[in-house]
Order: structure tokens, then C-alpha cells, then sequence
């Protein structure tokens, strides 16, 4: 069936084509991962589609993931009907619609086969205030295009393979190089949000860092400060994605450099020098982002603030804290041979279900590889005496209890957890 749909000529190829439309039509996309997205739903939306002459494409970052030979995991369409077309062809079909929230942007989501297709008619910008835009519909691809911001994210992919390319994104893709569709300046007036995708987009393509186009670093500083009105919701997306990709140590360095710190909730004195070093010996690891932003603080109160401008989770929040506090304090122990047993002491006092999970995450901030590995393959011991047990000797007092069961906790953490219940208790009796 996809064979059948894939060779089926499109609307596109059925109509006259001047040579200027031609030369955008670059080349024809023959893969196995596009043909793994025809699914039974695909298949039967492209049938709706063409059968009501209306095309339908897909769009965005699939377009980029295909060509990079990846298979996408979520695909966008686009489409010359509007939403009230789409509406009609659907409810005529017997097709179910499912969240509406995207129809006012013209995006409707159908559900065929199981599977939800989001698909979104052709739309120009009518007026935008760097946040939001006002949009209309039009038939017209290129200016779609157009108004999307980088080059490598403003192709179209007709369900033939046959790719559109109108701004030479296709190119930019196999020389990695990242540059917005027309006026940096004027892409990033319209959503001051694209900075940061930009640099999140420079990591995931660009080969190797400080390969930048002038203009376009030109134009970021001049736009920093619109960044003060973008939510910190949508600026912490992008800039956990942004951390953990390739060359996050170069970019947050630009970030400092271009002057946008202290609208996205970063210090404005943050330690470069060191989120530098802490980025070479972390970045093979996966650290979270928040351990990578942690070197960039000098206290726990730049924690804070970053919170209250970016909004973080609890987690987040918490594992930003411990790092700043024991990123000196709880290093590796002197004794070669058992290196570990700081951390793992550590981890036993602690009593924390998320203990080891931070720990884990402050090794990586250290660079201690081999301690990591041996770390992440420790299970935490269960100490063996209760106050249960204390009782049984005798021992009544709530307070004294309490004392001897941090003093026998000391003794089986000196036996290395290796202890006993019975070998403790006997403890008492020689004391």
C-alpha cells in the first residue's frame, strides 16, 4: 500500500509548474525511514487529502530528521486546507477530531488508526510582539516558509519524497551550518524565543563550534533584551536541551558574551571558567542539565533565582542545591583502595530515596568516571538493627536509643556495611 501511495502522483505533479516553483523541488527522498512513517493512518489521511485535491505535506523537523537519515519520532503536516476544510473532509470521512486547542493556529488533529496526525494549514504572520503571532491562512508554501526560523526547519516533504526546499536549508544541512530564514534580526523580532533555538539548533548540527555567521551573533545582542519578555517556561525548554547537546560549553560562553544572562535567569557574574572544566569532564557522561548549569553558580542563592525566573522542577531545584553545596566538600576518600566509601557513607546518613541519584550526578560534576561506575552499581544496604531489636535488650529509653543506634551505625559503616545484626548487638555487651 505505501509502494501504491508513494508512486501515486501528487496534485503538485499534476498541475503546470513554472520554472521558478522548479527550482525549489530539489530532489526526491527514497528511504527506509520515510517509507516506515505509512502506516495504515498515513495512508488512509493522504487518501482523504487527495482525494478532496488538497496538499498535504510534511513539514519541519521530520523534514530535517529524514534527510539526516533518522526516523522522526513525531511528524507535523502541513496542508493548502484550512481548518474548516479539514473539518468538513473529517466529519465526512467519519474521522474524529481530538483537541482542539489548535484550531485558532490552524492545526487539527485527526485520529485514524489508532494514531493521532496533527496537521496544520499553510499560515503568514499578520502582526507579531516576539511572543505571539497573528496568523492567516494562505495556499501559499513558500511564504510559509518563510516565516519559520532557521533554514534547516523550513523545507517541505511531499508524501512522494519529492523535497521543497526555498531557502537552501537542504544545503545548510549537509555543511551543518545554522542560519535563519532571511533577517536574523527580523526572525528573531517576531520570537525572541529563537535565540535560544538557535543555539539549541547550533548544537544538534553545527560540526564545531564558533562557526557562526557575524550578523547573526550581531543581531542576537542587539535582541537580548527581548528575552525579558519570554516565560521562563519556554526558556528553560530550550535551555535544558541546549546544555546537554553538542558544544554547550562554546554556546553558554556566548550566552555571557552576547549579554543574555541576566534576562534568562543565569548570574550575571556566573563562573565560566569553571562550567568550562566542569562541561569537559562531564559532557560523555549525559549529565542533567542542572549539572551543568551548576558550575556557572557561586551560591546556593543563584539556584534561587534561577528558579524564580525559569520556573524549575523540585528536583531540579533541589539537585541545583546539593551540587553548589557539596561540590568541594564531598570528594573521593584518601584511601585508594576504597575511594567510594565517602559517597556511599554519605548516601547511608542521608536516608533519602534521591540520594544516590545526586550523588551520582556530583561524580560526574567531579569527574570521577570509575567512581561513578562502581557507585551506580552499589545498592544501598539495609542497616540491620531497629530500635525493636534495642528494646529486646532492654534498653527503654527513647533517647538512649537513639545514641546507640548512631554508634552502632558508625560501627557497621567502619565493617564497610559488612556487619551483622547479631555482631552488633554483641557489640553492647563488651561496652
Amino acid at each position: 500500500m505505501w509502494a501504491r501511495l508513494f508512486l501515486r502522483p501528487t496534485l503538485i505533479n499534476r498541475v503546470h509548474l513554472t520554472w521558478s516553483l522548479r527550482s525549489f523541488i530539489t530532489m526526491q527522498l527514497k528511504t527506509k525511514e520515510l517509507k516506515s512513517l505509512f502506516t495504515d493512518g498515513l495512508v488512509s489521511l493522504a487518501e482523504i487529502f487527495e482525494k478532496q485535491q488538497f496538499e498535504l505535506r510534511i513539514a519541519g523537523g521530520a523534514v530535517r530528521d529524514l534527510l539526516s537519515g533518522k526516523r522522526p519520532e513525531d511528524v507535523d503536516f502541513a496542508t493548502t486546507a484550512t481548518p474548516e476544510e479539514m473539518k468538513d473532509m473529517f466529519q465526512k470521512a467519519g474521522i474524529r477530531m481530538i483537541n482542539n486547542k489548535g484550531e485558532k493556529h490552524g492545526t487539527i488533529t485527526a485520529r485514524l488508526h489508532n494514531e493521532n496526525f496533527e496537521v496544520t494549514t499553510l499560515r503568514v504572520d499578520v502582526q507579531t510582539d516576539g511572543r505571539h503571532a497573528e496568523v492567516e491562512f494562505t495556499t501559499d508554501w513558500q511564504k510559509d516558509a518563510e516565516r519559520r526560523d532557521l533554514t534547516i526547519n523550513s523545507m517541505f516533504l511531499g508524501l512522494d519524497g519529492t523535497l521543497y526546499d526555498y531557502f537552501q536549508g537542504y544545503e545548510d544541512l549537509k555543511n551543518r551550518k545554522v542560519r535563519f530564514v532571511g533577517s536574523a534580526s527580523l526572525r528573531i523580532q517576531e520570537d525572541f524565543l529563537r535565540i535560544l533555538r538557535y543555539f539549541r539548533f547550533y548544537g544538534r548540527v553545527a560540526a564545531e563550534p564558533g562557526q557562526h555567521e557575524p550578523e547573526t551573533l550581531e543581531a542576537i545582542r542587539e535582541n537580548a533584551n527581548g528575552l525579558a519578555g519570554i516565560s521562563g517556561e519556554r526558556i528553560w525548554v530550550e535551555l535544558k536541551k541546549m546544555v546537554v547537546g553538542h558544544h554547550a560549553d562554546h554556546l553558554l560562553e556566548l550566552i555571557y558574551e552576547l549579554g543574555l544572562a541576566q534576562y534568562i535567569g543565569l548570574p550575571v557574574d556566573g563562573n565560566v571558567g569553571e562550567m568550562k572544566q566542569i562541561w569537559q569532564r562531564a559532557c560523555d557522561g549525559s549529565p542533567k542539565p542542572m549539572t551543568v548549569l551548576s558550575s556557572l553558580f557561586r551560591t546556593q542563592e543563584d539556584v534561587e533565582r534561577l528558579d524564580l525566573r525559569l520556573k524549575v522542577s523540585r528536583e531540579e531545584k533541589t539537585l541545583g542545591i546539593f551540587l553548589v553545596k557539596y561540590r568541594r566538600d564531598l570528594v573521593k576518600g584518601k584511601d585508594e583502595h576504597d575511594s567510594l566509601k565517602p559517597y556511599t557513607d554519605f548516601i547511608i546518613d542521608s536516608r533519602e530515596l534521591d540520594t544516590q541519584s545526586k550523588v551520582l550526578e556530583l561524580l560526574k560534576y567531579q569527574g570521577e568516571k570509575k567512581i561513578f561506575n562502581e557507585l551506580s552499581r552499589w545498592s544501598i544496604p539495609r542497616f540491620p538493627v531497629s530500635g525493636h531489636d534495642l528494646r529486646k535488650q532492654g534498653i527503654t529509653s527513647g533517647k538512649e536509643i537513639g545514641t546507640i543506634l548512631q554508634e552502632l551505625r558508625d560501627t557497621w559503616k567502619k565493617s564497610r556495611y559488612q556487619m551483622g545484626k547479631e555482631e552488633l548487638l554483641a557489640t553492647l555487651n563488651r561496652s
